[in-house]
């Protein structure tokens, strides 16, 4: 039988690695257990489109900086006759005055795209909530009306931020055509790119500030038309009652 010494050296070197054992098993542990409770936990998803057979689809523009646009935007919305929805950023709002009056004026829906441009999924539920409250009382204080729908900036969104929404008794809007006029693709690439995603009920997504969208709306418009789908702002699009979204976003009413 052998008998082996162990020098304080060598002890030193078992106690560390059952020590180092112990720390990876705990973690392991910790890890397994929080991607279980994350993986539970029911995810809220904001509305992206609505489950509609009526051929009704929402167009919708964001603003969060510039302003050159914006009145030509409204004088081909006012030439064919549509209704849209307008996201404004509380900055845009303080800086822009009198384009959020006449963005009411002309009969759209003017609505909330936060204060500041955060990204939402990075501030804290009071910081969330503060960002909508702040921008829907600029927005109230020209328009004499709250808004109703919030969408979050850059699309970040998690279910502390579609919490938040809710408990600010508002819809958490999204899309599900995304024109990336953003990007400057050309007019006519534009026109394709939203008929070829286009269903009833569908939300399309453009901005007041990009470079070739003045050009494009009005085909869009008389492309989506040719289809037979008819706009209409969001706040209308939407159905009213108790509702929930499936895996896509899309809206459905309870039963």
């Amino acid at each position: 039988m052998k008998i082996y010494t162990l020098t304080k050296n060598k002890l030193l070197v078992i106690l560390s690695c059952v020590l180092l054992g112990a720390i990876a098993l705990t973690v392991t542990i910790r890890t397994t257990a929080r991607i279980t409770t994350t993986a539970a936990e029911p995810r809220d998803i904001p509305i992206y489109c609505v489950d509609r057979d009526d051929k009704k689809v929402a167009i919708s523009f964001d603003a969060a900086w510039g302003n050159e646009q914006t009145e030509t935007l409204l004088s081909i919305l006012d030439e064919k006759s549509v209704t849209a929805t307008f996201f404004l950023v509380g900055d845009w709002v303080s800086k822009y005055p009198d384009s959020v009056k006449s963005i009411a004026n002309h009969g759209h829906d003017v609505e909330n795209h936060s204060n500041t441009h955060s990204y939402m999924t990075k501030l804290s539920k009071e910081e969330q909530l503060s960002e909508i409250k702040n921008c829907n009382d600029k927005i109230k204080e020209l328009t004499g009306k709250a808004p109703t729908l919030f969408r979050p900036p850059y699309g970040d969104y998690d279910n502390s931020v579609v919490k938040s929404v809710k408990e600010s008794n508002m819809y958490c809007i999204q899309w599900d055509v995304d024109s990336l006029d953003w990007k400057d693709p050309t007019p006519a690439q534009m026109v394709e790119r939203i008929t070829s995603k286009l269903t009833s009920g569908s939300i399309i997504l453009m901005h007041n500030g990009a470079k070739n969208t003045p050009e494009a709306l009005p085909l869009i418009i008389d492309a989506v038309r040719a289809e037979g789908y008819e706009f209409v702002p969001i706040s209308e699009i939407i159905l009213e009652g108790n509702y929930t979204t499936d895996h896509e976003g899309r809206m459905h009413l309870c039963e």
